[in-house]
């Protein structure tokens, strides 16, 4: 497997846009081929980016005095699960059934959809930091609460660390896999 370094990477590779260039991202919805299969796969990718945006804006609104601290922990622990838990499922089922159907119709993105799988194993990492952060500030809520904004800070941080990671992610995955899609009219 080829390693990638995800820390340099600053969108897809030109190598890895060949379909692309021929189905750019403007064009998609209006694409034959573009199946609700597809339009609600890019759907959960939205609620990603929503989520993650939500959380890192509820732990400013914390830090800052904005939202009380039990509100805090409350939305803390309903969305951070959500996320950590639904993102988990999403790139577990695109690494297991999703890639390997692409990687059949398309073998030229082999490699590419090796780079998606080294960001699935980056997430992870990302996503263990949040909820070990997370679960140490809603327990803070009731332990100690005036340590709260003290642990709220790196994890605030973590926030944005994963939100700019998804971003990049997102879009890469989107830009690589759908021309795939269109291009084989898989998922219609």
């Amino acid at each position: 497997m080829t390693q990638y370094d995800i820390t340099l990477r600053d969108g897809l590779p030109t190598e890895m846009q060949t379909l692309l260039r021929d189905l750019p991202r403007d064009g998609w919805e209006a694409h034959p081929n573009f199946a609700r299969a597809t339009r609600n796969w890019m759907g959960a990718h939205l609620k990603f980016r929503a989520l993650g945006d939500a959380l890192q804006g509820d732990a400013e609104a914390f830090l800052d005095g904005a939202l009380p601290q039990d509100r805090y922990a409350e939305r803390l622990a309903h969305g951070g699960h959500a996320l950590v838990q639904h993102l988990h499922g999403h790139h577990s089922w695109e690494d297991r059934q999703f890639f390997p159907e692409l990687e059949a119709a398309d073998p030229r993105f082999t490699r590419g959809l090796e780079m998606l799988e080294t960001d699935h194993v980056a997430l992870d990492g990302l996503l263990d930091d949040l909820t070990r952060q997370g679960n140490r500030v809603v327990q803070l809520a009731t332990l100690a609460p005036d340590q709260m904004a003290e642990e709220a800070r790196p994890m605030r941080d973590t926030l944005e660390r994963l939100n700019g990671f998804l971003a990049r992610h997102l879009n890469d995955e989107e830009d690589l896999v759908v021309p795939i899609v269109l291009h084989h009219r898989l998922r219609g």
